[in-house]
């Protein structure tokens, strides 16, 4: 910094219209500040209020709400918890993994590929419109019906086949509309420098279209971590099977609401994670840089 500037910057004073602004501005934020946790205060208490004064109440509490039986199944339905993880990671990658080939099958050019394209078109619309409660009884009750030689009849393998076989045919479609939102120049620049078809995708389109599809794809492992949850039907011991158990014994529901609130706990920082995600990508698009 030169001297000329020092200078300028010790001798630098705000105006009194400038410093006015500045504290009408903060008594602005504190004054909003008041009104919003008044307004909240106030709505809590009538929800509270109309809540434990309804009729049944006590004997929600009792079913829904009971401390003790909160404690007696946390550590087991946190035990299941485990299960749920790791089935969201392992799937989660094989998911993105077949759901990219499945991308790249239905946009491929010429007619050789036809068949090709066909297939990966009839394999998405068929487990887009398949439930996925169906698609769990048959891989978990059907399949072992078979008595395959070398198939496995372990639920939890069979539930975790089940989740990617639908799941790719959802992201699957991420990862089209984001190959097929890179505009044509692109793909035409990388063939007129002497990129083969496939280099041209490796290199140019798919780490464009991968950058832009990012938001929803978190919004589908989101949906995925509650999904795993749906092997329970098979015998899996997960955190919802823990708290059936404890539930068919004790014959209170408080353990579907700790089970509940688990997944809510878990679910939160990763919507909030897509949101952040979601706003820097729309800020840099304004500011004209890089998607």
């Amino acid at each position: 910094m030169t001297t000329g500037t020092k200078e300028l910057t010790k001798e630098y004073r705000p105006s009194e219209r400038r410093l006015a602004r500045e504290a009408f501005r903060r008594r602005r934020a504190r004054r909003s500040v008041l009104v919003a946790g008044a307004s909240t205060a106030v709505t809590a208490l009538v929800l509270y209020l109309v809540v434990v004064n309804s009729p049944g109440w006590e004997r929600t509490r009792e079913t829904f709400f009971n401390l003790h039986y909160a404690r007696l199944a946390l550590p087991e339905v946190l035990k299941g918890l485990w299960v749920n993880l790791t089935l969201m990671v392992v799937c989660g990658a094989l998911i993105v993994v077949f759901g990219l080939l499945l991308a790249v099958l239905r946009t491929l050019r010429g007619p050789v590929f036809l068949p090709v394209r066909l297939l990966a078109t009839a394999y998405v619309d068929f487990f887009l419109g398949l439930p996925m409660i169906i698609c769990l009884l048959i891989m978990i009750t059907g399949v072992p019906a078979l008595r395959l030689t070398g198939v496995t009849t372990d639920p939890l393998v069979l539930g975790g086949a089940a989740l990617v076989l639908t799941y790719s045919a959802y992201v699957s479609e991420v990862f089209r509309a984001g190959i097929q939102s890179v505009h044509p120049s692109q793909r035409a620049a990388a063939r007129s420098l002497g990129l083969s078809h496939a280099q041209s995708m490796r290199y140019v389109v798919l780490p464009q279209a991968v950058r832009r599809v990012v938001p929803p794809l978190l919004n589908n492992l989101v949906s995925l971590q509650k999904d795993t949850g749906l092997v329970s039907i098979g015998g899996v011991i997960d955190a919802v099977f823990a708290a059936k158990i404890i539930t068919s014994r004790t014959f209170n529901y408080t353990p579907y609401l700790v089970a509940a609130l688990v997944f809510i706990v878990l679910t939160i920082p990763m919507t909030r994670f897509t949101d952040w995600v979601t706003n820097r990508m729309n800020r840099r698009q304004l500011q004209g840089g890089a998607v």
